[in-house]
């Protein structure tokens, strides 16, 4: 997406990019605008084209982790793999630092582009192994209901750390487990600040012998139907190799979680912050707080150009 004086629509996402626009353009967010020259144009197509030619993807079959998990790249989508997915997260999507085993894209998106959707996180939790024994007595509208609690109750820890105050609206899709494929997966509708546009917050988990793979999909409400409809082959596509499976387990050696799906679905392992504390990642954060900053950009761009025109 080449930026010049002619297109203003190739700037409006461009917010994965602030950090270098920032340090590149000091004035940008001050009152007064200077017009950008072409070496300063030439040298942000030139960023922009670097980064998006470093990412190299992966299809087909994909160890991940120390070989505790095997992905099938499902059809459509193409894999990054862990450190190239840390660059993604940390550095250009701003992202607090923490552990990631790779992230999905849709085959025809990247990180930096114009369309982007949606993205899908892989990680896994050592937190041991996870009974499915309380699965078929869980009222999840009560448990909704308890969510929705602790989220109101964690906001003025989670604006204290940095990170904007979260309702939790209700379920995209209600939890759902497959109990002969020890997989669970459920959707949660999120409201950011009062943003006018809700986000989709869709969970994968598949559960193992130590502990259980994460999936994490985040985009805004409108991807549902996309989701719905790859949800089956994304949840077939990863597995835990011999030795790690569900099945594997040995009560004499392995260590057992201190919750169960209920404890799970309900977020337990984010008390590090309060509930939902690092949920709120990805490129929707940084494009709201991007907004003012590619306003003043499109100022600083054509301001002077209507102001001519006007004269």
């Amino acid at each position: 997406m080449p930026l010049n004086h002619k297109n203003s629509n190739k700037m409006k996402k461009t917010f994965i990019l602030i950090a270098v626009l920032l340090s590149t353009y000091p004035l940008i967010g001050q009152e007064v605008y200077q017009e950008l020259t072409e070496a300063d144009i030439e040298a942000y197509n030139h960023t922009l084209d670097s980064i998006e030619n470093s990412f190299s993807y992966q299809y087909g079959e994909v160890r991940i982790g120390e070989n505790i998990a095997r992905l099938s790249v499902p059809s459509g989508y193409k894999y990054l793999d862990t450190k190239q997915s840390k660059y993604v997260l940390i550095d250009l999507w701003g992202n607090p630092p923490e552990e990631t085993l790779g992230l999905l894209f849709k085959e025809d998106e990247s990180p930096i582009c114009e369309n982007f959707t949606y993205v899908i996180e892989i990680q896994y939790s050592n937190d041991g192994f996870v009974s499915d024994e309380d699965s078929e007595d869980i009222d999840y509208e009560e448990l909704l209901e308890e969510m929705q609690k602790s989220a109101i109750e964690a906001n003025p820890e989670r604006v204290k750390a940095g990170y904007p105050s979260i309702q939790l609206v209700g379920w995209a899709a209600p939890p759902y487990y497959d109990a002969k494929n020890k997989k669970l997966h459920w959707a949660k509708e999120l409201n950011f600040d009062d943003t006018p546009i809700n986000t989709l917050n869709y969970n994968i988990r598949i559960l193992g012998r130590r502990g259980y793979l994460l999936l994490n999909i985040i985009g805004d409400m409108d991807v549902l139907p996309d989701i719905n409809r790859d949800i089956n082959k994304i949840q077939a596509s990863i597995e835990f190799t011999f030795g790690n499976t569900y099945s594997d387990f040995d009560p004499k050696f392995d260590q057992v979680s201190a919750y169960g799906i209920g404890g799970l679905i309900a977020g337990k392992v984010l008390a590090k912050v309060g509930f939902f504390a690092l949920v709120a990642k990805f490129w929707k954060l940084i494009a709201l707080g991007a907004i003012g900053v590619l306003a003043g950009l499109r100022k600083k761009l054509f301001g002077r150009k209507k102001e001519e025109e006007m004269a």
